[in-house]
């Protein structure tokens, strides 16, 4: 099966994301009337982005020839790492940093002549810029952001050949142990110190439980996407179901009305037969009252025309 169209998926993407699902659940009305259920569960299945994935969308497909210049800066930029050229790689990041300026330029353009799109003021040109910055340094988010089919922001912390940076929570453990300055008495660490200490320390485990937070609440966002997007599966579903039902109970109504006004003829027919056959009825008792009356006078006449006959005698 053909699945999605291009036009659909440009028309999906680059429409602003408060509109999304009307135009999807839209696209899968028309794919089931079609007779194609597939293409309208794939359909069905397409997540609307936020707000900053739109705008990354919308330079993707409106301008994809930029899009293809920041691919190729990014591959320059690693080959100047991976070479240790340092001249070279200070040249590319500086045009890195006027490309992505432009190309931020370019998104609030595409923006102003966007239908829906936020005020100019209240578009997130840090999380688009973000994005832009994690495709160069990132080939899978380039990946996404070439198919303009991107569902939410990126970010990377620093440009480098690992696609994907690998994060650890920093605890004491990894950090450097410094000697104890010796005290007043017996080297024993002074008040100052002791305080510093804790001083770290409660940083430190402020800075661990953050983390743990964070993990917590990423795992509880996760959850929440993933529920979203099955309600929101399941909302096409039945607004699908819904129009379908709406259609085949029109089509009855059309039925019955077509059938009462058949009806509402048949009886006209009926009552012009049966006045019409009253009619005959009339005529045909008038008729047989005069065929009565005509033979009766013949029957007079020739009972006249027998008593006017002289008797028949010899002289």
């Amino acid at each position: 099966m053909p699945g999605p169209s291009r036009e659909l998926l440009h028309r999906l993407y680059t429409t602003a994301p408060d509109r999304f699902v009307a135009i999807r659940d839209e696209a899968v009305a028309e794919a089931r009337r079609t007779g194609d259920p597939k293409t309208a569960r794939e359909i069905a299945r397409l997540r609307r982005p936020t707000v900053a994935a739109w705008l990354v969308n919308l330079l993707a497909i409106r301008r994809p020839e930029l899009v293809a210049d920041l691919t190729q800066l990014a591959e320059a930029l690693r080959t100047a790492q991976r070479e240790l050229r340092g001249p070279r790689l200070r040249e590319l990041s500086a045009q890195r940093r006027a490309v992505l300026g432009a190309l931020v330029a370019e998104v609030r353009e595409l923006a102003a002549g966007a239908e829906g799109a936020p005020s100019a003021g209240k578009l997130p040109l840090a999380e688009v810029e973000s994005t832009l910055n994690a495709a160069l340094a990132d080939p899978d988010v380039a990946a996404q952001v070439r198919s303009g089919r991107l569902l939410r922001a990126a970010t990377y912390a620093g440009f480098g050949e690992v696609p994907r940076p690998q994060l650890r929570l920093v605890t004491g453990e990894d950090e450097p142990r410094t000697a104890p300055r010796p005290g007043p008495a017996g080297g024993r660490p002074g008040g100052t110190d002791r305080a510093a200490l804790r001083a770290e320390q409660a940083q430190r485990a402020a800075r661990a439980e953050r983390a743990r937070r964070r993990r917590a609440l990423e795992k509880e966002l996760a959850k929440a996407r993933t529920d979203q997007d099955r309600a929101e599966a399941e909302l096409a579903d039945a607004t699908a179901a819904e129009r379908d039902g709406a259609a085949a109970l029109d089509a009855i109504e059309t039925e019955l009305a077509e059938l009462e006004r058949r009806r509402a003829v048949a009886e006209q027919d009926l009552s012009r037969a049966k006045l019409a056959r009253r009619g005959v009825e009339r005529t045909v008792t008038a008729a047989r009252r005069r065929a009565g009356e005509v033979e009766a006078a013949m029957e007079a006449v020739d009972a006249e025309e027998g008593d006017a006959e002289p008797d028949g005698g010899t002289d």
